[in-house]
Parts: structure tokens; sequence; C-alpha cells
């Protein structure tokens, strides 16, 4: 059931990729990327409505399937990898949503892909020669009533939720004392002031001009207030540049993974959707492996750029990708580097500076030996990586509470299907 998006001018939309970063696992939009009739890409094509059950087409995918109740659906565009539907008289729609997230149907679909050049999508001639019985509108309700006080907890369990982003900032704040509202209020001001000998003798960040604008100047201000150091002073080595890879140099078989952009995407190294690569390849990029404590930032891609995944695995063995840095610290807590770099204002100085000189879209390791690194000593270093990690701990019980009651839902689902 496919309808283009009109794409009016002058009206900015939320696109909605199929990438895991933008939907959870209950089809909820955590995330979209802001597209106009000016600027959009190709992919983001498709409007929908609340009748619709969208499909993804992306493997292993959080919610293979999705519906929307939302009352500016009409905001949204959506990626051509999804399939959409509408679903058929005598089916419930809910019903038919969570049939199609059930780890039996679930798994069949991860275990039909087609795999075409560039891409990983599943055909539609795969998805409709599974079988489903005819299960009575009757049955469908029946167990649609025994999910629904289900759905309400799992509602209740998530508006709980904090994020990680939240925790660190509002630790950091307490700590620190860093005012987040006012920094919002300033990031509506466009005016600037050019001072050249402001922030940094670093040529990049002294011709930036979103550095001189009020929010880039009370950030610096912020952090000056607390150290004087910048990352250049706690570098353990140089930071290096990722290595390229060419197809022939990935390997099935291989015992090192290819740490890219896309692996850190969720602010962490997910071994799972890593390629690997040949041993000859790892041989020749040895100054470009990763260790222990080692932590690794991107430095290109739209919505990726600024992203840091901290490695806490002595096994593991990777090279990591071009448009990627390592960063090797000394007498300093990488894990606490770590949580500084996803706060709100180093990633507000990345910002500023990837949209500071025109079109550049990159950060290099000039710029982030000069950006500002908190200095205290290891001792206040632990003992907040200790205090955000407790909290990330409860938050990780409530979510575990919430990965069983999907699991119930899934159980009803099925014994429908059997009964």
């Amino acid at each position: 059931d496919y309808h283009l998006c009109p794409y009016i001018e002058n009206i900015e939309y939320k696109g909605i990729p199929t990438g895991q970063s933008y939907i959870d696992e209950d089809g909820q939009i955590i995330d979209y990327q802001s597209v106009s009739m000016d600027n959009h890409p190709g992919r983001l094509k498709y409007i929908v409505t609340q009748d619709n059950i969208l499909l993804s087409s992306l493997r292993l995918a959080k919610s293979p399937a999705l519906n929307f109740n939302l009352e500016n659906l009409d905001e949204y565009v959506f990626s051509n990898g999804f399939y959409i539907f509408r679903v058929k008289p005598g089916w419930e729609k809910k019903f038919v949503l969570y049939l199609l997230r059930s780890k039996r149907l679930k798994s069949l679909l991860d275990n039909n892909i087609y795999r075409g050049i560039g891409i990983s999508s599943y055909r539609l001639e795969d998805l409709f020669k599974i079988e489903v019985k005819k299960i009575t509108i009757e049955a469908q309700k029946k167990a649609l009533s025994r999910i629904s006080p289900i759905e309400k907890q799992i509602t209740d369990l998530k508006n709980s939720i904090k994020d990680i982003q939240g925790i660190v900032d509002e630790v950091l704040q307490k700590e620190f004392h860093f005012d987040y509202e006012k920094f919002k209020q300033l990031k509506e001001e466009k005016d600037f002031k050019m001072s050249l000998t402001s922030f940094s003798l670093n040529p990049d960040l002294r011709f930036s001009v979103k550095f001189h604008r009020p929010a880039g100047d009370f950030v610096m201000q912020e952090l000056l207030k607390i150290t004087s150091k910048k990352f250049k002073h706690f570098l353990a080595e140089p930071i290096v540049l990722g290595a390229s890879v060419s197809p022939s140099d990935f390997d099935e078989n291989g015992e090192c993974y290819y740490l890219s952009m896309a692996t850190i995407k969720n602010w962490m190294f997910e071994r799972e959707n890593a390629q690997t690569v040949s041993n000859s390849y790892v041989n020749n990029n040895l100054v470009k492996t990763i260790k222990n404590g080692d932590i690794i930032l991107a430095r290109s891609g739209e919505g990726t750029i600024g992203k840091v995944a901290l490695i806490e695995d002595s096994n593991v063995r990777a090279v990591f990708a071009d448009f990627t840095m390592r960063i090797r610290l000394k007498e300093y807590n990488a894990k606490f580097a770590y949580y500084y770099m996803r706060s709100t204002y180093f990633q507000y100085l990345v910002e500023i500076y990837k949209k500071g000189l025109g079109n550049n879209t990159n950060i290099f390791p000039i710029a982030v030996r000069e950006l500002p690194l908190i200095d205290i000593s290891l001792s206040e270093q632990e003992r907040i990586v200790k205090e955000i990690q407790t909290e990330i701990d409860k938050q990780n019980a409530t979510k575990n509470q919430i990965s069983l009651l999907r699991e119930q839902i899934d159980k009803i689902i099925v014994d429908t299907i059997i009964s």
C-alpha cells in the first residue's frame, strides 16, 4: 500500500530509515532524519497511515513489523526499505503486527534473505510462502485482550527509563554544574562575534564561525572553568586514522573484525554487525588495530560523526576503518573519557566543528587534540564512572523486565496459533 511523499516546499519532514537506531523493539520511533524538498535522500519516499503495517527489509531488525498511531503521522516519510501493507478483512491489524514480530516468524524472515550488491533485503515471494493457519477473529480479539495490559506495563516501564545520554549528562551536570538550560537557550541564537584569538591556537577551530556563536562560546567557557587541559595533554601516542579496505580484503572466515562507523553507531563496538577481514590484511595494518582501553571516534557520516566506542575486550582483534580514529590515553580513565565524549557538550563541539568550515563534514585528529578534556584525579574519574554505571545498571534491570513482558506477548501469539 505505497503512497509517495509529496514533499511540499518549505516543510520539514521526519525521515525514518530502516536502520536499527530509528525504531525500537516495540516499533516506536526513537530518532529521525530531518528532510525537506531541497534536501532528502532518494530512499526516503513513502508516507503511511494508521491503517498500514510496515515490514522492515533489514535483516535482524529490532522490530521487523511496525504500526503507528501518531496524530502527526503525515509529518513522517519512510524509507523504501520498508514493505508497506494494508491488512485484509478478517484479520485484526494488531494481531498481524504481533504475529510478524513473533520469534518464530522473525527467525524465518532472518533466514530467508536475498543478498544483492551492496544491500540485503527480503524478497516478497519469500514472505508470502510462509503459511499461517486461519485464526478466527474471536481468537485474535481474545489474544489481544490478554496482550493489552502487558502493553501498558511495557509502556509504563519504558517511560521510567533514562537513556545513557541522559544519565551521563545528569551526572556531569551535578558534578561540574553545567548549565544545560542556558545552553539550550543560546543554541537558538544565530548571531556571532568574530574573535580570531579565542578558544584555541588551532587554525581550524579559530576560523570556525560556529565556535563564536553564543552557544559555542558558552560551552567552551563552561569547560574552561573546570579544566585547562586538552586531549593532547593525555595522549599516550598520536591519534591514528583508520585503514581503508577493498572487497578482496574481506574474509568471512577471518578471525579479525573490521570496525567501521556502522559498527559503532550505537555507541559501542557491535561485533555481531562487523565483517571479518583476512589475516594478510591485518598483518599489513597492525598499526591500525585496537586493544583494550582504546576509544574509537567516528570522524564522518551523517548521524554518525562524533559517536564513540570504548573497547572493553582484551580478546577482540579488529582493524578500525577509514573515517574513524583511534585515541589512546595515558594516566586517564578511558571509561570516564568515553562518557565525557558522549556528553551533550562534547558532542556539540563536534557538531559545530563539522559545520563551521563550509562544506566540511569531517573532524580530524588535529582538531580533537585541541578540544578540552576534564582534568581531575583518577580516583575522582573512577568515582564518577561508578556513579554513572550504577544508574545504567538500574536501567538495564528495567529493560530486562520489559524483555520478559515481550516474551509473554510472544507466547500468547504462539499459543493462539497452535491452539
